[in-house]
């Protein structure tokens, strides 16, 4: 049974209670609000009361409903927040955590009578926790820790969130981590920088095991959440796609240089990786602002834009009009041929190369990345390494 009639561009979530339903919803909201309406007045959205009201500067990410409690996660200036209210006097309080970024989601809670909120908790000094929370006193309890080998003790490394002006003025949020005894703020640490920036994908503030090799080495690792992320809610992915594409590599090269800048890196030791579409990330930064790296790796590289949309044999082409455009459109071929990684190659120095596919990637065929590289190694004016390994099984 349809619980409203399909509209395009109209996305909801729902949640029962007793008689209501809960509606998490973007109904004349870019960033969401939560709505309320009794099961016999469903299908008329002039009935929705609402609940949660739309904020500007504020994603209404998800919600959980208890019989005595509503459970609230938003997204303020990138910054998760979880509020528990009470159904009865509409009291509320804030789940409080130590770290400056983190990232928490909600999973588990099938039992509206349960006293307690389940959650999964990470950070990026924070391996995966899972706590059970008090609806009433918000004391957590933790149940299970991913644990680390090693003599890995989480108070060696610190994490920071800070905020990078572009070029346009525009606030981009970068996350940090690095080993406290083997950083200076002094322009002499390697810098490892990492970006995603497309279909409105996230990433993440979390632990990675794996990172702590980099971080003991000195290395400062940096996640910059660029437009076509949703970091800072839904208009921060739209300032990111289509037409305003560039948008998303201008963030990342402006990152690195305020970074240098402050004295997070070192300007002749930075490295930048991304894969898939953040492989097109790579290819555009690459052609953009070569000098700022010393070494990229690009995974799966997205890099030959206009004649993969052209392609419309190829079964994900024309679900990507949304993301990137329809090239058959002259103003978004143009603006395609303007920042596409394999069209934009010029006889310049590039950083050092590292490019991976696979024979049998579904999603980006792996001649894409093998005729980007052949073009690098045409016309590229440098002696630096550029590898090319493909994934054959």
């Amino acid at each position: 049974v349809e619980f409203v009639p399909r509209e395009d561009g109209l996305e909801y979530s729902i949640a029962k209670h007793g008689n209501d339903y809960y509606v998490l919803t973007n109904l004349d909201a870019v960033n969401f609000r939560l709505m309320r309406v009794s099961a016999d007045k469903l299908g008329d959205k002039q009935q929705w009361q609402e609940v949660i009201p739309h904020k500007e500067d504020t994603r209404l990410e998800d919600i959980e409903i208890f019989e005595q409690h509503l459970v609230y996660k938003q997204r303020q200036r990138g910054q998760t927040q979880v509020f528990v209210r009470s159904l009865n006097t509409g009291d509320e309080q804030e789940i409080s955590f130590r770290d400056k970024a983190y990232t928490l989601y909600f999973y588990g809670n099938k039992e509206a009578d349960n006293p307690e909120l389940r959650l999964y908790y990470t950070s990026m000094t924070t391996p995966g926790s899972h706590y059970d929370v008090d609806l009433n006193s918000l004391d957590k309890t933790l149940l299970k820790q991913e644990p680390v080998v090693g003599d890995f003790k989480p108070e060696n490394y610190a994490s920071e969130r800070l905020f990078v002006t572009a070029r346009d003025g525009a606030e981009v949020p970068v996350t940090l981590v690095y080993r406290k005894d083997k950083f200076k703020k002094d322009g002499t640490n390697p810098l490892y920088q990492y970006g995603y920036g497309s279909y409105g994908s996230t990433s993440e503030p979390s632990f990675s095991s794996n990172r702590l090799s980099l971080l003991d080495r000195g290395f400062v690792f940096a996640i910059a959440h660029i437009r076509g992320s949703q970091m800072l809610g839904r208009p921060w992915y739209e300032d990111g796609k289509k037409l305003t594409k560039k948008n998303t590599f201008n963030d990342f090269v402006d990152v690195t240089k305020a970074l240098v800048e402050q004295g997070y890196g070192a300007k002749d030791k930075v490295f930048a990786m991304g894969g898939s579409a953040g492989g097109l990330l790579m290819g555009a930064v690459i052609n953009q602002a070569p000098e700022l790296y010393l070494g990229v790796a690009a995974h799966v590289p997205f890099v030959d834009v206009v004649t993969t949309m052209l392609d419309e044999s190829i079964p994900l082409t024309t679900n990507e009009f949304d993301e990137w455009g329809n090239p058959k459109e002259k103003v978004y071929y143009d603006y395609m041929l303007s920042y596409s990684p394999y069209d934009q190659i010029s006889a310049q120095d590039y950083p050092n190369l590292l490019v991976t596919t696979g024979l049998f990637d579904s999603q980006v065929q792996y001649f894409e990345p093998a005729k980007w590289v052949a073009k690098l190694r045409d016309y590229k004016t440098d002696d630096n390494l550029l590898l090319f390994k493909t994934e054959m099984e």
